[in-house]
Protein backbone atom coordinates (compact mmCIF):
# COMPACT_ATOMS: atom_id res chain seq x y z
CA UNK A 1 0.00 0.00 0.00
CA UNK A 2 1.44 3.59 -0.96
CA UNK A 3 2.37 5.55 1.78
CA UNK A 4 0.67 9.14 1.55
CA UNK A 5 2.84 12.13 2.01
CA UNK A 6 0.83 14.49 4.61
CA UNK A 7 1.24 18.13 3.63
CA UNK A 8 3.95 20.19 4.94
CA UNK A 9 2.25 22.32 7.91
CA UNK A 10 3.28 25.97 9.01
CA UNK A 11 5.90 25.72 11.80
CA UNK A 12 4.94 29.63 13.24
CA UNK A 13 1.09 28.45 13.33
CA UNK A 14 1.92 25.60 15.32
CA UNK A 15 4.08 26.82 17.63
CA UNK A 16 1.45 29.93 18.49
CA UNK A 17 -0.99 27.44 18.88
CA UNK A 18 0.86 25.42 21.36
CA UNK A 19 1.70 28.60 23.33
CA UNK A 20 -2.12 29.56 23.37
CA UNK A 21 -2.68 26.56 25.03
CA UNK A 22 -0.40 27.09 27.71
CA UNK A 23 -1.16 30.52 27.79
CA UNK A 24 -5.07 29.58 28.14
CA UNK A 25 -4.00 26.96 31.00
CA UNK A 26 -1.76 28.81 32.61
CA UNK A 27 -4.42 31.45 33.00
CA UNK A 28 -6.85 29.01 34.34
CA UNK A 29 -4.55 27.85 37.13
CA UNK A 30 -3.52 31.30 38.34
CA UNK A 31 -7.76 32.32 38.17
CA UNK A 32 -7.87 29.28 40.57
CA UNK A 33 -5.14 30.51 43.00
CA UNK A 34 -7.14 33.94 43.62
CA UNK A 35 -10.59 31.78 44.14
CA UNK A 36 -9.75 29.25 46.34
CA UNK A 37 -11.45 29.84 49.57
CA UNK A 38 -12.43 28.18 53.16
CA UNK A 39 -13.93 24.97 51.18
CA UNK A 40 -10.01 23.85 50.43
CA UNK A 41 -9.11 23.76 54.55
CA UNK A 42 -12.26 21.79 54.99
CA UNK A 43 -11.34 19.11 52.46
CA UNK A 44 -8.05 18.87 53.77
CA UNK A 45 -9.27 18.74 57.34
CA UNK A 46 -11.51 16.05 56.16
CA UNK A 47 -8.71 13.92 54.44
CA UNK A 48 -6.37 14.99 57.36
CA UNK A 49 -8.96 13.21 59.53
CA UNK A 50 -9.60 10.07 57.43
CA UNK A 51 -8.98 6.88 60.08
CA UNK A 52 -9.22 5.01 56.69
CA UNK A 53 -8.35 5.65 53.10
CA UNK A 54 -8.74 8.32 50.42
CA UNK A 55 -11.14 6.77 47.55
CA UNK A 56 -10.65 8.75 44.36
CA UNK A 57 -13.30 8.58 41.75
CA UNK A 58 -13.76 10.26 38.22
CA UNK A 59 -14.98 8.96 34.92
CA UNK A 60 -13.17 9.78 31.56
CA UNK A 61 -10.87 12.24 31.35
CA UNK A 62 -11.37 12.94 35.40
CA UNK A 63 -10.77 10.13 35.89
CA UNK A 64 -7.08 9.44 34.93
CA UNK A 65 -6.65 12.62 36.84
CA UNK A 66 -8.49 11.37 39.25
CA UNK A 67 -5.93 8.17 39.62
CA UNK A 68 -3.12 10.56 39.71
CA UNK A 69 -4.24 12.45 42.31
CA UNK A 70 -4.77 9.19 44.23
CA UNK A 71 -1.10 8.12 43.51
CA UNK A 72 0.15 11.94 44.68
CA UNK A 73 -2.12 11.57 47.71
CA UNK A 74 -0.67 7.93 49.08
CA UNK A 75 3.09 9.08 47.87
CA UNK A 76 2.92 11.88 50.39
CA UNK A 77 1.46 10.11 53.46
CA UNK A 78 -2.63 10.28 52.80
CA UNK A 79 -3.18 6.80 51.81
CA UNK A 80 -5.38 6.69 48.83
CA UNK A 81 -6.51 4.72 45.85
CA UNK A 82 -8.46 5.18 42.75
CA UNK A 83 -12.15 3.40 42.05
CA UNK A 84 -13.55 3.59 38.59
CA UNK A 85 -17.10 4.48 39.60
CA UNK A 86 -19.07 1.95 36.69
CA UNK A 87 -17.09 -0.69 38.49
CA UNK A 88 -18.35 0.73 41.47
CA UNK A 89 -22.05 0.36 40.88
CA UNK A 90 -21.20 -3.44 40.46
CA UNK A 91 -19.68 -4.45 43.15
CA UNK A 92 -16.63 -2.14 43.93
CA UNK A 93 -18.59 0.20 46.30
CA UNK A 94 -17.76 -2.84 48.99
CA UNK A 95 -14.21 -1.21 48.63
CA UNK A 96 -14.89 1.90 50.47
CA UNK A 97 -15.66 1.67 54.18
CA UNK A 98 -17.03 3.74 56.78
CA UNK A 99 -13.80 4.80 58.01
CA UNK A 100 -12.71 6.32 54.48
CA UNK A 101 -13.35 9.86 52.54
CA UNK A 102 -14.90 10.14 49.17
CA UNK A 103 -12.83 12.73 46.39
CA UNK A 104 -14.94 12.39 43.67
CA UNK A 105 -13.66 14.25 40.20
CA UNK A 106 -16.59 15.56 37.79
CA UNK A 107 -16.38 18.80 35.89
CA UNK A 108 -19.93 19.12 34.69
CA UNK A 109 -20.80 17.63 38.15
CA UNK A 110 -23.61 15.17 37.02
CA UNK A 111 -21.51 12.34 35.35
CA UNK A 112 -24.02 9.76 35.61
CA UNK A 113 -21.79 6.81 37.04
CA UNK A 114 -20.64 9.38 40.10
CA UNK A 115 -24.20 11.12 40.71
CA UNK A 116 -25.68 7.16 41.05
CA UNK A 117 -23.63 6.44 43.38
CA UNK A 118 -24.02 9.12 46.33
CA UNK A 119 -27.14 7.83 48.12
CA UNK A 120 -24.88 5.52 49.03
CA UNK A 121 -22.06 7.17 49.99
CA UNK A 122 -24.40 9.18 52.10
CA UNK A 123 -25.96 5.95 53.70
CA UNK A 124 -22.48 4.63 54.48
CA UNK A 125 -22.00 7.98 56.73
CA UNK A 126 -18.68 8.84 54.77
CA UNK A 127 -17.82 12.40 54.13
CA UNK A 128 -17.63 13.46 50.31
CA UNK A 129 -15.45 15.88 48.71
CA UNK A 130 -16.47 16.99 45.31
CA UNK A 131 -14.20 18.63 42.83
CA UNK A 132 -16.47 20.45 39.75
CA UNK A 133 -17.10 22.83 37.70
CA UNK A 134 -20.33 23.63 38.45
CA UNK A 135 -21.19 24.71 41.89
CA UNK A 136 -25.23 24.16 41.29
CA UNK A 137 -24.92 20.30 39.98
CA UNK A 138 -26.20 17.30 41.85
CA UNK A 139 -22.72 16.65 43.19
CA UNK A 140 -21.86 20.31 44.15
CA UNK A 141 -24.83 20.42 46.54
CA UNK A 142 -24.76 16.48 47.70
CA UNK A 143 -21.05 16.98 48.95
CA UNK A 144 -20.38 17.47 52.23
CA UNK A 145 -17.59 19.86 50.81
CA UNK A 146 -17.60 21.32 47.16
CA UNK A 147 -13.80 22.79 46.05
CA UNK A 148 -15.30 24.50 42.62
CA UNK A 149 -12.24 24.01 39.86
CA UNK A 150 -14.50 25.76 36.75
CA UNK A 151 -12.37 27.38 34.42
CA UNK A 152 -13.41 30.14 32.04
CA UNK A 153 -12.61 28.01 28.55
CA UNK A 154 -11.09 25.12 27.55
CA UNK A 155 -8.02 25.49 26.10
CA UNK A 156 -9.11 22.97 22.76
CA UNK A 157 -10.83 25.48 20.15
CA UNK A 158 -13.61 23.47 19.86
CA UNK A 159 -14.59 23.86 23.77
CA UNK A 160 -14.67 20.12 23.79
CA UNK A 161 -11.63 18.25 24.66
CA UNK A 162 -11.51 18.15 28.60
CA UNK A 163 -7.91 20.74 28.93
CA UNK A 164 -8.13 23.96 30.89
CA UNK A 165 -11.11 21.90 33.15
CA UNK A 166 -8.65 18.54 33.81
CA UNK A 167 -5.35 20.76 34.34
CA UNK A 168 -7.15 22.84 36.98
CA UNK A 169 -8.77 19.79 38.32
CA UNK A 170 -4.90 18.06 38.52
CA UNK A 171 -3.22 21.47 40.01
CA UNK A 172 -5.78 21.21 43.01
CA UNK A 173 -5.19 17.63 43.69
CA UNK A 174 -1.20 18.54 44.07
CA UNK A 175 -2.59 21.84 46.24
CA UNK A 176 -4.61 19.36 48.62
CA UNK A 177 -1.72 16.98 48.55
CA UNK A 178 1.00 19.44 49.46
CA UNK A 179 -0.75 21.55 51.94
CA UNK A 180 -1.60 17.90 53.59
CA UNK A 181 1.84 16.67 53.48
CA UNK A 182 3.08 19.77 55.22
CA UNK A 183 0.48 19.72 58.11
CA UNK A 184 1.28 16.27 58.30
CA UNK A 185 4.80 17.13 59.16
CA UNK A 186 6.04 14.50 56.33
CA UNK A 187 9.69 14.26 56.00
CA UNK A 188 12.05 13.98 53.11
CA UNK A 189 12.70 10.06 54.82
CA UNK A 190 9.12 9.34 54.74
CA UNK A 191 8.48 10.00 51.25
CA UNK A 192 11.53 7.94 50.64
CA UNK A 193 10.05 4.90 52.54
CA UNK A 194 7.28 5.27 50.18
CA UNK A 195 9.69 5.06 47.03
CA UNK A 196 11.89 2.56 48.26
CA UNK A 197 13.05 1.44 44.93
CA UNK A 198 13.36 4.72 43.55
CA UNK A 199 16.48 6.62 43.44
CA UNK A 200 15.30 9.26 45.84
CA UNK A 201 14.42 6.60 48.07
CA UNK A 202 18.20 4.89 47.77
CA UNK A 203 19.69 8.92 48.20
CA UNK A 204 17.62 8.71 51.67
CA UNK A 205 17.92 5.60 53.05
CA UNK A 206 20.40 3.04 51.70
CA UNK A 207 23.53 2.80 54.10
CA UNK A 208 27.12 2.35 53.06
CA UNK A 209 26.91 -0.92 55.61
CA UNK A 210 25.90 -3.17 52.98
CA UNK A 211 28.35 -1.87 50.11
CA UNK A 212 31.58 -1.73 52.30
CA UNK A 213 34.24 -4.30 51.88
CA UNK A 214 34.88 -6.20 54.90
CA UNK A 215 37.05 -9.04 55.91
CA UNK A 216 39.27 -10.55 53.76
CA UNK A 217 38.15 -8.14 50.76
CA UNK A 218 39.71 -5.32 52.86
CA UNK A 219 43.16 -4.58 51.32
CA UNK A 220 45.18 -3.90 55.09
CA UNK A 221 49.55 -3.92 55.84
CA UNK A 222 51.07 -3.10 58.79
CA UNK A 223 52.93 0.19 59.10
CA UNK A 224 56.60 -2.07 58.73
CA UNK A 225 54.96 -3.80 55.17
CA UNK A 226 57.34 -2.28 52.30
CA UNK A 227 55.76 -0.79 49.69
CA UNK A 228 56.66 -3.36 46.92
CA UNK A 229 54.43 -5.51 49.14
CA UNK A 230 51.79 -3.53 49.80
CA UNK A 231 51.29 -3.07 46.18
CA UNK A 232 51.03 -6.68 45.93
CA UNK A 233 48.21 -6.50 48.27
CA UNK A 234 46.96 -3.61 46.57
CA UNK A 235 46.67 -5.51 43.30
CA UNK A 236 45.09 -8.50 44.69
CA UNK A 237 42.16 -6.31 46.27
CA UNK A 238 41.81 -4.59 43.68
CA UNK A 239 40.65 -1.57 45.77
CA UNK A 240 43.48 1.27 44.50
CA UNK A 241 44.65 1.39 47.99
CA UNK A 242 45.72 -0.08 51.10
CA UNK A 243 44.56 0.73 54.92
CA UNK A 244 47.70 0.96 57.06
CA UNK A 245 46.62 -0.50 60.56
CA UNK A 246 48.32 -1.31 63.86
CA UNK A 247 48.36 -4.70 65.52
CA UNK A 248 44.88 -4.02 67.50
CA UNK A 249 42.98 -2.85 63.60
CA UNK A 250 43.51 0.89 64.87
CA UNK A 251 43.61 3.02 61.76
CA UNK A 252 47.38 4.97 61.00
CA UNK A 253 47.12 5.95 57.30
CA UNK A 254 46.00 4.84 53.96
CA UNK A 255 48.46 4.45 50.86
CA UNK A 256 46.81 4.86 47.55
CA UNK A 257 47.60 5.51 44.04
CA UNK A 258 48.50 9.07 43.99
CA UNK A 259 50.80 8.45 46.96
CA UNK A 260 52.67 5.36 44.92
CA UNK A 261 52.93 8.50 41.81
CA UNK A 262 54.83 10.68 44.49
CA UNK A 263 57.16 7.66 46.06
CA UNK A 264 57.98 6.92 42.07
CA UNK A 265 58.87 10.89 41.69
CA UNK A 266 60.95 11.21 44.92
CA UNK A 267 62.78 7.87 43.72
CA UNK A 268 62.35 6.01 46.70
CA UNK A 269 63.30 2.34 46.85
CA UNK A 270 60.13 0.70 47.15
CA UNK A 271 61.57 -2.62 48.28
CA UNK A 272 63.26 -0.59 51.45
CA UNK A 273 61.08 1.82 51.86
CA UNK A 274 58.34 1.17 54.68
CA UNK A 275 54.19 2.17 53.85
CA UNK A 276 54.42 3.87 57.02
CA UNK A 277 57.32 6.51 55.64
CA UNK A 278 55.01 7.78 52.24
CA UNK A 279 51.50 6.33 53.62
CA UNK A 280 49.01 9.35 54.25
CA UNK A 281 47.96 10.20 58.05
CA UNK A 282 45.35 12.36 57.62
CA UNK A 283 43.20 10.41 55.64
CA UNK A 284 39.00 10.42 55.46
CA UNK A 285 37.16 8.04 57.73
CA UNK A 286 33.54 6.90 57.76
CA UNK A 287 31.22 5.29 59.99
CA UNK A 288 28.89 2.39 58.84
CA UNK A 289 25.88 3.89 59.15
CA UNK A 290 26.40 7.10 57.07
CA UNK A 291 24.13 6.92 53.76
CA UNK A 292 25.25 5.97 50.82
CA UNK A 293 24.08 9.67 49.47
CA UNK A 294 26.41 11.47 52.25
CA UNK A 295 29.99 8.82 51.38
CA UNK A 296 29.31 10.18 47.61
CA UNK A 297 29.26 13.67 48.43
CA UNK A 298 32.48 13.41 50.98
CA UNK A 299 34.45 11.57 48.07
CA UNK A 300 33.51 13.77 45.49
CA UNK A 301 34.53 16.86 47.70
CA UNK A 302 37.34 15.41 48.58
CA UNK A 303 38.48 14.43 45.15
CA UNK A 304 39.41 10.60 46.02
CA UNK A 305 37.95 7.03 45.37
CA UNK A 306 37.79 5.17 48.75
CA UNK A 307 36.99 5.48 52.11
CA UNK A 308 38.17 3.70 55.19
CA UNK A 309 35.38 2.57 57.24
CA UNK A 310 35.82 2.33 61.73
CA UNK A 311 34.26 2.06 64.59
CA UNK A 312 34.05 4.18 67.58
CA UNK A 313 37.27 3.11 68.58
CA UNK A 314 39.14 3.97 65.15
CA UNK A 315 39.24 0.08 63.91
CA UNK A 316 39.01 -0.71 60.55
CA UNK A 317 35.65 -2.26 59.60
CA UNK A 318 35.41 -1.59 55.85
CA UNK A 319 36.64 -0.40 52.66
CA UNK A 320 34.41 1.56 50.67
CA UNK A 321 35.19 2.10 46.94
CA UNK A 322 33.82 4.77 44.53
CA UNK A 323 32.71 1.84 42.23
CA UNK A 324 30.69 0.61 44.79
CA UNK A 325 28.49 3.56 45.59
CA UNK A 326 28.15 4.21 41.51
CA UNK A 327 26.77 0.06 41.05
CA UNK A 328 24.23 0.81 43.92
CA UNK A 329 22.96 4.01 41.62
CA UNK A 330 23.19 6.68 44.51
CA UNK A 331 23.48 9.63 42.12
Amino acid sequence: MATVNAPPHDHARLLSLGRSVLEIESRAISDLAKEIDHTFAEAAEIMLGCRGRIVVLGMGKSGHIGSKIAATLASTGSPAFFVHPGEASHGDMGMITVDDVVLALSNSGETDEIVILIPLIRRLGVPLVAMTGNGNSNLAKQATVHIDVGVKEEACPLGLAPTSSTTAALAMGDALAIAMLQARGFTEEDFALSHPGGALGRRLLLKISGLIHTGQEMPVVTPETSVAEALVEITQKGLGMTAVVAPDSTVLGIFTDGDLRRVIDQRFDINTTSISEVMTTQCTMVNANILAADALRIMQDGKFNALLVIDSERRLTGVLNMHDLLRSRVF
